[in-house]
């Protein structure tokens, strides 16, 4: 390898750390306050998208759960459950 591909070499590797230092992710772990603010808020939608994920998944196995109220012991289980569920819903 000789000078001319080094110089060469080393330009093109200049250029894509110019390139990377510019992406947006480089520049927010640059800052403190942008890299905390960045997780905060990345939290707070991993949060609430698990709490709806959660609670989607968990109405629509109780709902499919609350059909087999032909098995004795689930069935009335499930039929009390859902009885409690409704009475929650609808306080009269």
């Amino acid at each position: 390898m000789n000078d001319e591909d080094t110089k060469t070499d080393f330009a093109r590797l200049a250029d894509e750390l110019q390139t990377l230092n510019r992406h947006r992710f480089v520049r927010i772990h640059n800052s403190l306050w942008r890299l905390v603010m960045f997780q905060f808020l990345r939290g707070l939608a991993f949060g609430l998208g698990s709490v709806v994920g959660a609670t989607v998944l968990v109405s629509i196995v109780v709902w499919w759960l609350s059909q087999f109220e032909f098995i004795p012991i689930v069935g009335d289980w499930l039929g009390q459950l859902v009885d409690q569920i409704e009475t929650t819903r609808d306080p009269e």
